[in-house]
């Protein structure tokens, strides 16, 4: 692609705008932007705000239909049913997790009567003290969702419906 500048003297200057490198930097970009928008789809976890503040903005206090909530600590998962008041307590095992007992009480979770009978029953709270770690949170997105629990909130813990306090 060229152009010609001043063609009516003898100081005209031929310029030539190399478009080539324009090219591949937006193929580039392109490709670029269409996998990571398709990995993006595939990616993605559904995490709305829960718990009591979100109950506030409320006009009408309504009586809540049960909700599952989960609370990860240093030490031990806990688990447990608000209004309904049913809570599980999950200890480490030789200081790690115990996933597959979460699996369980989560399976066990879903038969509840009040639970099973609510709109609400594919819904769960998923809160985490400060220690533990992301993976540790990440997993129990992953059990919970194998659980059938696919809208999970993630909240603070003195948010959760749930009080696992003492």
């Amino acid at each position: 692609m060229g152009a010609s500048l001043g063609t009516d003297g003898s100081g005209s200057v031929n310029v030539e705008l190399n478009v080539v490198p324009f090219i591949d930097l937006m193929s580039c970009l392109t490709a670029f932007l269409l996998v990571t928008a398709v990995w993006s789809q595939y990616a993605q976890i559904d995490i709305k705000p829960k718990g009591i503040q979100s109950d506030l903005v409320m006009d009408q206090i309504e009586e809540e239909p049960p909700i599952v909530s989960l609370l990860l600590t240093e030490g031990e998962i806990w688990l447990g049913i608000a209004p309904v008041g049913e809570r599980t307590q999950i200890r480490n095992v030789n200081g790690a997790y115990d996933w597959l007992s979460l699996q369980t009480a989560l399976e066990e979770y879903r038969e509840v009567p009040a639970l099973a009978a609510s709109v609400r029953r594919n819904e769960i709270e998923i809160a985490a003290e400060d220690t533990v770690v992301y993976q540790h949170v990440v997993t129990a997105m992953d059990y919970s969702i194998g659980s059938e629990f696919v809208s999970i909130g993630y909240l603070d813990p003195a948010s959760l419906s749930v009080r696992f306090s003492e």
